[in-house]
């Protein structure tokens, strides 16, 4: 749990024994399992609060698809450049209307693009400020 094997827990007791003292002990015991019941109910009580805040059931959530170990990128890209995808690319669709007018009998300079227009300012104006832009 923390990195103390067996014989190290029981060295611990044994020195936390003889540091308390055997008049104390159980004063110490009794506030440890104090303790650990304290923590106990605070825990249900923070489940019992998501649960009622969230609307699902902890117990219920499947854990194992969060868990960031099983999303290797090696594995994502293979499945990626693996998988056949029977469907076209919207992005094809210029290439797809030039090949229809190459078949057509035009050539590709020929046909119709859309057109990119690009709006500039005259020569000698200013670009627009905005003074409370941060």
């Amino acid at each position: 749990m923390f990195g103390i094997n067996g014989p190290e827990f029981i060295l611990l007791l044994i020195i936390g024994v003889l540091v308390i003292g055997p008049s104390r002990l159980p004063e110490y015991t009794q506030k440890l399992a104090n303790l650990v019941k304290e923590v106990r109910r605070m825990a249900s009580g923070a489940r019992e609060q998501i649960k009622e805040e969230v609307g699902i059931d902890i117990d219920e959530v499947d854990w194992k698809k969060y868990d960031p170990r099983q999303y290797d990128p090696r594995r994502i890209i293979k499945d990626a450049l693996l998988d056949d995808d029977s469907k076209p690319l919207s992005a094809g669709a210029p290439v797809a209307a030039a090949a229809a007018a190459v078949s057509s009998g035009e050539t590709v300079s020929e046909a119709k693009t859309p057109a990119r227009t690009i709006e500039r300012l005259p020569d000698g104006e200013s670009a627009p400020f905005d003074s409370e832009a941060t």
